[in-house]
């Protein structure tokens, strides 16, 4: 099939499904699950492909479901949505509002499912024109650490047959709906997270003299710890250190208490800067809670590393899109200190990971990702299962060509 055949028997077949592609987003936005949860989502996931017979395999990190179609004798590539849910009240009054008290999607993975089980409808329409072999992952617990990815990688979801390209596609509040962006190389950074508990003595906030303060030993570590990003780190590297909460165990306006919490998260796009903050983290810690007659302990909790874009196929895949949209809706991304277990499969496989521009200013849609008004247009769904059945077909295609 030349691709302007291509192009218009892919328009063809979403219109056709329209409706059963809204409709799939807005069941699954009403029953969000939280990360390692998505029992119902799954369930659905397997009914779906079951439907258009696409066989799957389960037991990927409990929840997990991996679909495989196509030929046997061709090459592979994967296709990854996540499932999971936010610990977010929604705010959005609509008639697929959450049914689920105090969860929503509010990061889109219930887009990224419907993305990916509309693109196996369409992929199943045309598997005898398929040059290859395309695995369909549907992943639990992106949101949480250890990251479903590193899980599902573990239980051997890129084995048998092993992908030689994997793709993620990714929701964008701040790009137009239907346009798409990408970002050859490091686009998103490792996030680890720092769980620091400071132990004082505590007493009347009269007499400061009796007691080790844990809050005035807090406020210097808050404080020293920004200097482990203005000092002791490469200006031209990108680093984040953000202590995001802090809290006294006890305390009042004429107490001192006895112990402190702080949480924070650590960002780098760099794994020797991050072994490094790693090691000052502790030694800093150490040195301010001791200058303060205090105690303190570090939990270090290691999540993901930074999403790696191969520079080849982010190329090939952007140039794909536009071939397909036109220049003036591809864009090339900056880097974001934001973290994705996406990034597991980027350090295994030769990874893709884009993003589909869900933004409508005047339906108001505008809202960010991991907030209660996250919302997408709709027509986005459409557009995204066209771009990602285009860009399995096409790099399939490249691939038979170029490794055969």
């Amino acid at each position: 099939m030349d691709t302007k055949a291509l192009r218009s028997r892919i328009k063809t077949l979403v219109a056709e499904r329209r409706e059963a592609l809204i409709s799939l987003r807005e069941d699954l936005h009403r029953e969000p699950e939280l990360s390692f949860e998505e029992e119902k989502t799954s369930a659905r996931v397997q009914a779906e492909l079951s439907k258009v017979g696409i066989d799957y395999t389960t037991g990927y990190c409990t929840h997990g479901v991996v679909g495989l179609l196509g030929r046997a004798d061709g090459p592979c590539i994967a296709l990854r949505a996540d499932m999971d849910a936010l610990p977010i009240q929604e705010q959005n009054e609509t008639d697929y509002k959450s049914q689920r008290d105090g969860l929503m999607h509010a990061c889109g993975h219930d887009v990224h499912t419907t993305c990916l089980i509309g693109t196996a409808w369409l992929l199943k329409a045309m598997e005898d024109e398929l040059p290859g072999q395309v695995k369909l992952i549907f992943q639990p617990g992106e949101e949480k650490l250890p990251g479903g990815a590193s899980i599902m990688i573990r239980d051997g979801a890129l084995e048998n047959p092993r992908p030689a390209l994997m793709i993620g596609q990714h929701v964008h509040p701040p790009m137009e709906s239907g346009d798409f962006g990408f970002r050859a190389g490091q686009y998103m950074a490792s996030c680890d997270e720092i769980y620091i508990d400071i132990k004082g003595k505590g007493g009347h906030a009269a007499l400061p003299h009796q007691c080790h303060d844990p809050i005035v030993c807090a406020a210097d570590l808050i404080q020293s710890l920004q200097q482990l990003v203005s000092r002791r780190s490469d200006p031209v590297q990108p680093i984040v250190l953000t202590i995001g909460k802090i809290w006294s165990h006890g305390g009042a306006t004429n107490i001192i208490p006895d112990q402190v919490t702080l949480q924070g998260t650590l960002r780098c796009m760099n794994e020797e800067l991050r072994k490094q903050i790693h090691d000052e983290l502790a030694i800093r810690i150490s040195s301010v809670a001791k200058a303060h007659q205090c105690k303190a302990e570090l939990d270090l909790r290691i999540g993901y590393p930074y999403l790696q874009n191969d520079e080849q196929y982010t190329h090939l895949l952007q140039g794909l899109a536009a071939e397909y949209l036109g220049d003036d809706r591809v864009h090339t991304l900056d880097k974001r200190m934001t973290a994705e277990d996406f990034a597991y499969y980027s350090q295994v496989v030769p990874s893709v990971f884009y993003r589909l521009g869900v933004r409508n200013e005047e339906k108001g849609i505008i809202h960010p990702v991991h907030t209660p008004r996250f919302d997408v247009d709709e027509e986005s769904i459409l557009h995204g299962v066209e771009m990602m059945t285009w860009l399995a077909i096409r790099s399939l295609a490249h691939l038979a060509v170029h490794t055969h």
